[in-house]
């Protein structure tokens, strides 16, 4: 009876003809499923992030019907490659259909990776004679049956042009189906020699490949650097006017030496004088009023020139030099808004959003407003030929060295927009990386991050206790978050001076500069930072009193109460201690103290103990009180002896087991970066 109760039909008797299984497509007869693969972000659409020889670790659920032996491999290559690299893959544990495998690309720009699963017959064959070979079992069949699994795969290894690996496993063959004793034929079928060659030439002619998934493979300066935010206009000799590019690269060496990787630069080019802000925000500038470099356009031109208060093009090349005759990369502002005196309101208004009275709306962020700043519109009906204006500007300043680029706001853009430009960009040049300066909401941010920023900013200037940050950057490092969300730790910026800083005096900046440098890879201070300047423009607010967006900043930069020291001093740890260049070790470890965190983070590759590697930074928290406490050292004896050395001050601890005790006067120091000798 069929479920219906119903007797089946006399048709449904009639064999299947030769053509109508012909139509049956080969895939059906593939035992095996592979599911679950991780890392996947939403559900392949989008890479996963690496840099060059960062290992990538895959895991998956493979599984097929019955008890047979199922044989995997994960299997990458470069996009643009033809020859796929295999690796095993091995079950995590017996009974939980769980796989793992791990590759490391090597080559900037895009990267493939699979998975490939079948029934291998040869390595069932194998566990079925060893179990029957154990119980005494008589097992000549089973050698013959051995025999003809290794002839067809020396006849898969002729196909290949094998022919040295054909011969062996033949003579392989003859050995198994000959007529020696039987306990010595069984040792050579079970021989590990034997299954790794059969394995390279196993019968794949009904495996299961999964869907190709993607990763992005960006230059390590995409996962490590230190970050400084100048304004090149307050280098001048003249506190009255801009200074100019040429003095601002007398500055550089200051930068250097203080052990930074990238000088990053808010707009260069030339400034609106519609609506012009003055000092603090004013809505009415005076006659000298500087004005905000966001507010980008005037009769000098676009995003393509320089402001003529700062110099020429040429001023610019060579300021580029000489920071990467220092060792500085550049990093330049992209902003995708105009001034209302930016050539493009004349040239092309409908790239504008405009009024019912025909006049084009400034940008608002209620209650703050923008006078001096268009945005533009990116669903207008001529989008496709803005989205060109300005992927051809960025290329304009790729042309003039810089691979490196902030982007303002890119939240308040269309989305889809930042995929295709960034993955144009990278048509031509994949080193270029690009940071996200997108304070919003997580889904957004994430979303940013997915479509192909390198960096992002993030929530860490508001993560300021201990279970604020150890939550958060548990988020960010144990995370699905993790394979395609690189942080980059800004301790200030212009827009941002948090009331802990504020509040906190000199031992608040220190805490929050060791926070910085050692939870994260990258990282960056906005210039000041080092001196302290913790003045807001009134209570209750984070924007600086007299902020440098609006005016220029004149600093004596050998002032009592800066942290110089400790800047250049973190630096130098970070270059020298490669556990402090990548963020996905980063554990968290116990303390006796609410006040006191305590962190480790250990380097890539494998180690003959816990300690070897292992940085662990312990930071004061409490910026205006003694704390002390002890810490939980991970992976100690009880009654292990060993040396705790702080890389900051040299100084040597003698420790004893798991638990040992820290003390912090924030007049003396906030934190230890400890390194240990067993």
């Amino acid at each position: 009876m069929t479920r219906s109760g119903r007797k089946p039909s006399a048709v449904s008797a009639v064999p299947l003809s030769a053509h109508a299984a012909a139509q049956l497509p080969d895939h059906l007869a593939r035992r095996v499923i592979v599911e679950h693969i991780e890392p996947a972000i939403t559900g392949g659409r989008f890479p996963i992030k690496r840099t060059p020889g960062e290992a990538v670790d895959v895991a998956a659920t493979i599984f097929a019907d019955g008890h047979d032996v199922i044989a995997a491999v994960l299997r990458d290559r470069p996009a643009a490659g033809e020859v796929w690299r295999e690796s095993p893959m091995t079950l995590v544990a017996p009974g939980t259909d769980r796989w793992h495998g791990c590759f490391e690309p090597s080559i900037v720009g895009w990267h493939e990776y699979a998975i490939v699963a079948w029934v291998d017959r040869f390595l069932t064959w194998r566990r079925g004679l060893n179990l029957k070979a154990v119980d005494g079992q008589d097992v000549t069949l089973e050698l013959l049956e051995g025999s003809l699994l290794v002839r067809e795969a020396a006849e898969r290894a002729v196909v290949t042009k094998a022919a040295g690996a054909a011969e062996w496993l033949l003579a392989h063959a003859d050995v198994l189906s000959d007529a020696t004793p039987m306990a010595g034929r069984v040792h050579k079928a079970l021989d590990e020699e034997l299954a790794n060659v059969m394995m390279t030439f196993a019968g794949r002619e009904r495996a299961t490949e999964s869907a190709r998934l993607r990763v992005w493979v960006d230059r390590d300066r995409a996962r490590l650097g230190a970050w400084y935010e100048m304004f090149p206009r307050s280098f001048g000799a003249d506190p009255t006017h801009s200074g100019t590019m040429a003095e601002a690269a007398a500055h550089l060496s200051y930068i250097a030496d203080l052990g930074f990787d990238v000088v990053y630069l808010p707009p260069i080019h030339p400034i609106g004088r519609s609506f012009r802000k003055g000092p603090n925000n004013a809505l009415r500038a005076g006659p000298g009023a500087v004005g905000s470099p966001w507010a980008i356009g005037s009769d000098a031109g676009g995003h393509t020139a320089v402001d003529p208060a700062l110099g020429t093009v040429d001023d610019f090349l060579a300021f580029r030099q000489k920071a990467e005759r220092l060792g500085l990369e550049v990093a330049l502002d992209l902003a995708w808004q105009c001034s209302p005196d930016h050539p493009w309101v004349r040239e092309h208004p409908e790239w504008f959003r405009h009024r019912p009275d025909g006049t084009i709306k400034y940008a608002e962020n209620p209650p703050k407003r923008y006078q001096d700043i268009y945005p533009l519109d990116f669903e207008n009906d001529d989008w496709r030929t803005l989205w060109l204006a300005l992927l051809e500007v960025t290329r304009v300043w790729i042309d003039r060295g810089v691979r490196i680029f902030r982007v303002d706001n890119p939240h308040t853009k269309t989305l889809r927009f930042w995929e295709w430009l960034i993955d144009e960009v990278h048509r031509r040049d994949p080193g270029v990386v690009f940071l996200s300066e997108a304070f919003t909401r997580p889904a957004l941010m994430q979303y940013l991050a997915k479509a192909g920023f390198t960096q992002s900013y993030t929530y860490f200037t508001w993560r300021n206790t201990k279970e604020e940050l150890t939550a958060y950057f548990g988020e960010l490092t144990e995370t699905a978050a993790a394979e395609y969300l690189r942080p980059n730790l800004f301790a200030n910026t212009p827009d941002i001076l948090h009331a802990y800083l504020q509040n906190g005096g000199r031992p608040a900046f220190q805490t929050r500069l060791l926070l910085a440098a050692t939870l994260g890879a990258s990282y960056g201070i906005y210039s000041g930072y080092e001196l302290c300047e913790n003045r807001a423009v009134r209570p209750g607010s984070e924007e600086y009193a007299d902020s440098e967006k609006y005016q220029i900043v004149k600093r004596d930069w050998n002032r009592p109460g800066h942290i110089k020291e400790l800047v250049a001093r973190l630096n130098r740890v970070r270059r020298e201690h490669r556990a402090l260049q990548f963020d996905r070790s980063l554990r968290f470890h116990a303390t006796d103290n609410p006040q006191i965190i305590a962190y480790t983070k250990s380097a890539p590759g494998p180690a003959n103990h816990p300690l070897d590697g292992l940085v662990m930074t312990i930071v004061n928290l409490d910026p205006h009180h003694m704390q002390h406490g002890h810490v939980s050292v991970p992976g100690v004896e009880p009654d292990a002896i060993y040396n705790a050395c702080d890389a900051l001050d040299e100084a040597t601890y003698t420790w004893r087991g798991g638990w040992n005790y820290v003390r912090f006067d924030p007049e003396i120091r906030q934190g230890h970066v400890f390194t240990f000798r067993r």
